[in-house]
């Protein structure tokens, strides 16, 4: 699937391009250029860095080395915020005065603000993340989907100086511990960001720090929602103890993957 991606992107052409014509042959210079990208490949740098793309909830990304290169697991995220955010809507929970307000924490390529832009027309974001790089990539994904108008981006450790009044707070921290990684793969650890990945000795270093920010950015019965792995869970849910309706959302392969809870 690789080679496909890469060929595609060689040749600036779809698979049905691809398919439609498997007769031809390259150029040499197409044969360089995708030699050149494969050996990239081969090096271990991910096919999203060199095509410089990632879809996530349908929307078409730039991504680069200075971002986490989205994936279909932190589509959860957004599934639980809609989710609640629907329920808000039609009257199960109980709603503010207001428009929706949402936080996203840490928003590297803007996929979790931009997706839920896209879903929730009518509700105000802003995003943060602690990298100009990271922001500069958000900010150019946002005005290729048209969305520029529809996400404030600041730059700020977590929450720091963005103020209180959100309905949600959402975020995919760093939740990888450095004692693990022997386990990430090697190409995560070589090419993706490491402050978007590990977040410290034990991997909570980070969520530690968020969750009683969160608290005090959030509106009362305001919603936390947060991307976890398996390995911190508890660890996770028991820094909640002071929150209400607390649930892990696991994903399709069964592995812990969200944490919702409620501010009382």
């Amino acid at each position: 699937m690789n080679a496909e991606l890469l060929l595609m992107f060689t040749l600036d052409c779809d698979r049905a391009y691809l398919y439609a014509h498997s007769e031809r042959e390259l150029t040499n210079d197409e044969q360089a250029r995708y030699k050149a990208v494969l050996d990239e490949r081969a090096r271990g740098v991910p096919a999203q860095y060199i095509t410089g793309h990632q879809e996530f909830w349908g929307l078409d990304l730039i991504v680069t080395s200075a971002v986490l290169i989205p994936r279909p697991e932190t589509e959860h995220v957004v599934e639980s915020v809609l989710e609640l955010a629907r329920l808000r809507e039609m009257g199960g929970l109980e709603r503010p005065p207001h428009r929706i307000r949402i936080l996203d924490v840490g928003t590297g390529s803007g996929c979790i603000s931009l997706a839920l832009a896209k879903e929730l027309p009518e509700a105000e974001i802003r995003a943060t993340d602690i990298s100009p790089a990271a922001l500069e990539i958000a900010r150019a994904n946002a005005a290729r989907l048209g969305l520029e108008n529809r996400v404030q981006f600041h730059q700020t450790n977590l929450l720091e100086g963005i103020g209180g009044g959100f309905d949600f707070v959402v975020s995919n921290p760093p939740y990888v511990g450095e004692s693990e990684e022997d386990q990430v793969q090697i190409e995560v650890r070589k090419f993706e960001p490491r402050d978007a990945v590990f977040a410290g000795p034990t991997g909570i270093e980070v969520i530690e720090r968020l969750i009683p920010q969160a608290q005090q950015a959030l509106c009362p019965r305001g919603w936390l929602v947060m991307e976890i792995s398996g390995t911190i869970a508890e660890r996770t849910k028991n820094l909640l103890q002071d929150w209400d309706e607390i649930s892990i959302v696991p994903d399709l392969q069964s592995i812990p993957r969200v944490v919702r809870a409620r501010r009382r």
